[in-house]
This record gives structure tokens, C-alpha cells and sequence, in this order.
């Protein structure tokens, strides 16, 4: 008896479908089957396709890509129609592709197999879905658009191999998962599922030769199925004694691949026996697809990290030893994007004099040239500083270093020069004397004992790198016992849409509000310090931030750099604290030159900031005013600078403010009478009427006018 004569008495045909052609080859039974003539023919492919359900015929379409790709049986139900649409059966077909050359060379394939009848109810007179291509394939569908999104939210490998063990496939969840990859020629585990602590050693280090599934995958690039123990032991018989120990019933070993690399290989392995149908290699292989690319990026991610900690631990330079009397805090946050590297830099100096240097400064831009030029000049602030340079010598000579090596950066993408901001302080930590030269920096905020913030003012020039030859003035004053200094870059005060003035704001209420308690009484290693630091970055980086944005419509993000200092004393929250405190005196200082008229604006609001909390706010706007018409009165009838002292003391509700304006002229004020239309001459008149005590003393160079005021000296008026 023929073959072809055993094979029809089954129902079951043969066909040959050439992919090169376009062409299929049907014996008479495989016609038969497809509902034509039972004879054999050869039709055009779209001939054969038109007796496929359309659902079907996209199911067999990637059934045989899959096959192609992994080398084994395409196997696939489909349902065959008649012209008018009806479901005449349903066949099962089985095909082997075999690969071929065309006449021009190119690389293609054919399939050869059988089309068999399947015995089972039909499902009537229309196109009604199957179990394996209804409910099955929905679930099939929805698993895999989870697992994608899951997968493509997965941030690091850690986090990728997590997803991966916890994905549910539908119907055949394996209880075993491992990741393989490659380094050289060896083979080693990146992480597992389902094992024991240990149970990966015989696989962590193996040879890319060796006998074992997930090599070979690797080495071939295709899958391999083992359903049952007996198809392990038959293929791979010397490496089955390591696997026969996890007592599993089933594997499959699938390649990652990526941009056609292969990068390691996954193994799903099964406690109960899986049969690997096409539709099961599917999912399987979809699966491997999506986890190779969630990898890649996890690796990108990891690599991007590493990079920025390293760029960051590089040019960031640890605040170094303990300094007697003092204790200093600092951040620095990256901006959100790119490789999280900017311009913004901080650093203490030790310097020859027994003093040290605060340096905080903010390169233009965000991008790997701003902190390539950051580590530059950072290196450079630190050589001058190291010189025993004054403040404003080392930025003068740092703005010509900028503007030198920008010059002379030779970029095709951007040749334009870039500039820095930046604030250079020595201090005396001895005395709490503070040198600072600014250029075109923020200016420092100081927090006093009891908790009141102000800016303090002071001169600077323009940014680093703009004009070589540029001088920086030179501010003086001290840090008390008790206050703490803050320097940041305009990143902190800028951050979530934010100007300086708002920003200034929200920074200054974080500031007044973290009031050392008792339990910080004590605190020698400056935990306080450190506390207050993370509250500084949580305020514009933390959750609350999104919310409370700023007058601006966008969320500007920057590069955030800050630096505290505190000098140890009462109220301060470091060091020890005093039995029977008693409240600290606020102090400010100004000094206005005669080129800077607009500075007077300054000093009404140094002392509006002063009596932030006084109680009769007539008294606050009688010194205001006051104040305003000495300083005034100094830069128009003398040729010198005025220098401005306010002191504050006393408990709540009973403090005495006194204001001090010195200047070089030996000219003393007199009371004038001036008439209606009169543009001065009232300045002492309005001291006798608003201030509670005044006078003037002479010094030996210049003089000094005074005022004082009472808080709540004076019964309210009628």
C-alpha cells in the first residue's frame, strides 16, 4: 500500500509551500480539505489563504516565523471556509521549514508538512472563535501588555529579574526562572528565581563550549525546548545530573537578543510537564524578546549611574577635617536629566594661614562641558586659594583662567564661551571673621541665634569668564557665636518656578522654622546641621515642592549646590549648651558706598528683616524712615561711605533697637527749620519726633549718629 494511500485513509494530506514562489503544493487530500477538487494542484499563495479563517491565518503567520527563527515545528489549528464564509472543519497542521537560496541568492524558506482532520463538534454555521483562538489568545494578549509595561518600567537589573519572576503566564507559569550572561567566553548567572542560596555555583562560570542548553543557545542564537526529563538526558546527557536535582519536569532556554546580539539567555524551567505548543513558544518567546530589551536599558541606566557617581565623587570634594569651633554641611543634587552631572560645585580649602575657604560657585549649563569646565576651575579656585591669595585675588585670577580656557575651546556644536558664578569666603574660625568676594553670585543668608534670617549684603563683580580683567570687592563681617551661614547656588532658590524674591521666601521659612529642640541641645557631630541641609534640598525636591510651585508658569530645574556654616554657641544647636540661656541680640551690618546709591533700598530692608516679629509695626516704619534719611544724608553731604550697625536686644515685647551710621566726616548735623517747598533739612527734626533716644559721637576719624527705639515704649495714641 502507497503512502499516500495510508495517509488519506486518515484524512491527513500532504502540502509543500514555497515562501520564495509564492506558490502551494497540495496532494488530493490536502485539496480535499481545503474544500476544493480532490486532485492534486498547485495554487498562488493567496488562493490557499482566501480558505483560511482571517484570525487563523495571522495565528500561523507568526506560528511559522517563530519556527523559522527557532528551528523547529510549526504547528497551528485553523479553520477552513467555504465561499460564503461558513467554518467547514478544522485541521491541524504540521510543518517543517526548510531553509533555501533563490535563483538570486538571497536567503528564503519552504514549508512541508500535513493537514489533518480534527474530529470535533463543529461550532456551527459561522465563524465562531475556538478555545485555543478565543478566550486563550485574549489572555495570552493581556498577560503580554502587562509584562511589557511592567518590564519597560523596570529601572535597574534588580529590578527587571523581580518583574520577571513575578509574571503569570497564562496557563504554564514556570517555578523556576535564571538569567544568563555572557562575559568573553564564559557563561554566568545574572540572577535567578525559585533556587536556593548557592544552588547557581556549577553555573556561575562555565565555558561557552560546554554541554549545557543555555550555552548552546547562546552559541546558536536559538531556542531549545525540553519537555519532558528524558529529552534533557537525550541531549545534554553530561550536564543533566546538575539540572535532575531542582526536580523539574520541563525547560525551555530561550536567547536574549538584542540589535541581533545575543546577550545571555533566560530559562524558564516547569515542576509540571509542558508540552511547548506553538502558542506557548509564543508567549515564551515574546517574553525573552521584551526582557532582553528591558536588560539593555536596566545596563544602559546602571552605566549612566556609575558614571555620574563617579564624575561626582571625582569633582566633589569631601568638607574635610573637623575645624575646633565650627561645624559645616553641604549637598549637592544633580539636575533631573541627561547624566545628572552640572556646573554647580562647592569646596573648603585649608589655607597656610590657619584659616579655611568656602567656595560655592555654578558653571553655565547642565551638560558634560559645564562640568568638565566645573572640575577645571574648581581646581584651579583651589591652586590660587593654596597661594595664600586674598578673596578677591583668587577670583581675578580664577575669571582669567575662564575666560582663557573657554577662549579657546574648539567645539563644532558649541563655540560660544561659558561663565561662572561663584562666592569665595575665608574665614577665621578662631574670631568668625569672614572675608567674602562675590561675582555675580547669590549673596550668603545668615540665621541668627534666635532664628531670624537675613541677607546679607554683599559687593561682587561680574561672573567668572566675562571680562578677564576684573576686579572683586571685598566684604568683611563676622559670624557670631550661635548663627549659621548659608551659601547656595540659585538652583536652590530658583527650583519648581520660582524667582529670587519668592524663592528667597519659601528657603527663609524653612530656615526660621527648624529651631534646634532639646534633644539637639548636645549635638557635637552637627546632626542638626545635617537635618537642616536635607530640609534645604527636601523643600525643593521633595514631595511637598510640586504643590507649592512658584509665580512662574514653568518648573525650572537646575543644578543645586549649599553649604552651611555654623559657628558654635548658644541657640545654634551644635556644640554645648548654656544652663540658663538668655535671648541672643540680633546684629546686621551694611556698609554703603558712595557709587552705590541703590544700596540704600538694601538697608531699609535689612532692618524691616530685623524687626521681622516687633510689635508695633509704626515703630518698625519710624526706623525704616529713619534709617533711610541718615544713610541719605551721608552720601549727599559728605564724600565718604556709610557704614550701618543695627542691634537688636532684650526679651520679646521689651527689646531696645539701636542703629548706629558712621562715616569720616567731622561736620556734625544741626537742626534746620525748612520751609513747605523744602527738599531737606528735616533729618534731625524727624530723630527728635520718631526715635525714643538719638544723639551723635564724634570719633577720631568721622562720627557716628544714633538712634534707639523701645518696643512698646509708647501708649498707643488716641
Amino acid at each position: 500500500m502507497r503512502t499516500e494511500d495510508v495517509l488519506a485513509a486518515i484524512a491527513t494530506g500532504l502540502w509543500r509551500w514555497d515562501n520564495a514562489s509564492g506558490t502551494v503544493s497540495l496532494d488530493s487530500e490536502a485539496a480535499r480539505l481545503l474544500g476544493l477538487p480532490a486532485e492534486p494542484v498547485e495554487l498562488a499563495e493567496v488562493a490557499v489563504r482566501s480558505r483560511f479563517h482571517p484570525v487563523d491565518w495571522n495565528e500561523i503567520n507568526g506560528i511559522v516565523n517563530l519556527a523559522v527563527a527557532e528551528g523547529t515545528l510549526a504547528e497551528a489549528r485553523l479553520r477552513i471556509m467555504d465561499e460564503d464564509g461558513r467554518v467547514l472543519r478544522t485541521v491541524r497542521s504540521r510543518s517543517k521549514p526548510l531553509e533555501n537560496r533563490t535563483a538570486d541568492g538571497r536567503l528564503d524558506y519552504e514549508l512541508i508538512g500535513t493537514i489533518q482532520e480534527i474530529a470535533e463538534p463543529q461550532p456551527g454555521t459561522t465563524a465562531a472563535h475556538t478555545p485555543i483562538t478565543g478566550d486563550w489568545r485574549r489572555s495570552r494578549e493581556a498577560f503580554l501588555l502587562d509584562a511589557g509595561r511592567a518590564l519597560a518600567e523596570a529601572r535597574s537589573t534588580a529590578e527587571v529579574l523581580r518583574v520577571a519572576a513575578s509574571l503569570s503566564m497564562p496557563g504554564f507559569s514556570p517555578d523556576g526562572l535564571a538569567v544568563f550572561g555572557v562575559a568573553g567566553d564564559r557563561l554566568s548567572i545574572i540572577g535567578h528565581h525559585g533556587h536556593g542560596p548557592g544552588d547557581e555555583g556549577p553555573f556561575s562560570d562555565m565555558r561557552l563550549d560546554t554541554a549545557y542548553p543555555a550555552a548552546e543557545v547562546v552559541r546558536t542564537g536559538r531556542a531549545i525546548y525540553l519537555p519532558t526529563p528524558e529529552d534533557y538526558k537525550r541531549r545534554f546527557p553530561a550536564t543533566w545530573p546538575l539540572a535532575q536535582r531542582f526536580g523539574r519536569t520541563s525547560w525551555a532556554f530561550l536567547p536574549l537578543i538584542v540589535a541581533g546580539r545575543t546577550m545571555g539567555a533566560w530559562m524558564a524551567a516547569f515542576k509540571h510537564p509542558v508540552s511547548f505548543s506553538p502558542d506557548e513558544r509564543s508567549v515564551l518567546t515574546t517574553v525573552a524578546r521584551m526582557l532582553a530589551q528591558a536588560l539593555q536599558r536596566a545596563g544602559v541606566a546602571e552605566s549612566e549611574r556609575e558614571l555620574t557617581t563617579g564624575l561626582q565623587r571625582s569633582m566633589m570634594p569631601q568638607l574635610g577635617p573637623e575645624i575646633p569651633g565650627m561645624q559645616i554641611a553641604a549637598r549637592y543634587v544633580p539636575t533631573g536629566g541627561g547624566l545628572q552631572v552640572g556646573g554647580d560645585w562647592y569646596d573648603m580649602i585649608p589655607l597656610p594661614s590657619g584659616r579655611f575657604a568656602l567656595v560655592i560657585g555654578d558653571v553655565q549649563g547642565h551638560d558634560v562641558r559645564a562640568a568638565g569646565l566645573m572640575g577645571q576651575l574648581r581646581i584651579a579656585v583651589r591652586a590660587y586659594a593654596s597661594e595664600g591669595h586674598r578673596p578677591d585675588a583668587v577670583l581675578s585670577r580664577a575669571s582669567r583662567f575662564l575666560a582663557g580656557i573657554t577662549d579657546s575651546y574648539e567645539d563644532s556644536d558649541d563655540q560660544s564661551p561659558r561663565f561662572a558664578t561663584c562666592l569665595y569666603a575665608e574665614c577665621d574660625p578662631r574670631t568668625g571673621m569672614l572675608e567674602v568676594a562675590r561675582a555675580g553670585h547669590p549673596d550668603p543668608a545668615i540665621r541668627m541665634t534666635d532664628g531670624t534670617v537675613l541677607m546679607r549684603p554683599t559687593a561682587g563683580g561680574l561672573p567668572l569668564g566675562i571680562v578677564p580683567d576684573t576686579d572683586y570687592p571685598t566684604t568683611r563681617f563676622t559670624l557670631e557665636p550661635g548663627e549659621t551661614m548659608m551659601l547656595c547656588t540659585d538652583g536652590l532658590i530658583e527650583t519648581g518656578g520660582h524667582d529670587l524674591d519668592t524663592g528667597w521666601a519659601r528657603l527663609r521659612a524653612i530656615l526660621e522654622s527648624e529651631t534646634p529642640g532639646p534633644e539637639d541641645g548636645a549635638d557635637l557631630d552637627g546632626g542638626h546641621l545635617e537635618r537642616l541641609a536635607d530640609l534645604l534640598v527636601q523643600a525643593v525636591h521633595g514631595p511637598s515642592s510640586h504643590h507649592t510651585t512658584g509665580p512662574l508658569a514653568d518648573r525650572r530645574e537646575d543644578d543645586i549646590a549649599v553649604v552651611l556654616l555654623c559657628r558654635e554657641g548658644e541657640g545654634c544647636g551644635c556644640g554645648t549648651p548654656l544652663l540658663h540661656p538668655s535671648r541672643p541680640a540680633r546684629r546686621t551690618m551694611l556698609t554703603v558706598a558712595q557709587a552705590e546709591p541703590e544700596r540704600i533700598a538694601g538697608a531699609r530692608q535689612q532692618i524691616r528683616e530685623l524687626l521681622h516679629d516687633w510689635a508695633d509695626e509704626e515703630q518698625v516704619d519710624s526706623a525704616v524712615l529713619m534709617v533711610s534719611e541718615m544713610v541719605t544724608n551721608v552720601l549727599m553731604h559728605t564724600d565718604g561711605d556709610a557704614l550701618l550697625v543695627a542691634e537688636a536686644v532684650g526679651e520679646l515685647g521689651g527689646r531696645r533697637l539701636r542703629v548706629e551710621v558712621a562715616d569720616a566726616s567731622d561736620e556734625l548735623p544741626h537742626k534746620r527749620h525748612p520751609g513747605e517747598m523744602a527738599s531737606s533739612g528735616r533729618g534731625v527734626l524727624l530723630m527728635e519726633m520718631l526715635a525714643d533716644t538719638w544723639g551723635v559721637d564724634p570719633q577720631g576719624e568721622g562720627k557716628s549718629i544714633w538712634f534707639e527705639l523701645y518696643e512698646q515704649s509708647k501708649p498707643p495714641s488716641d
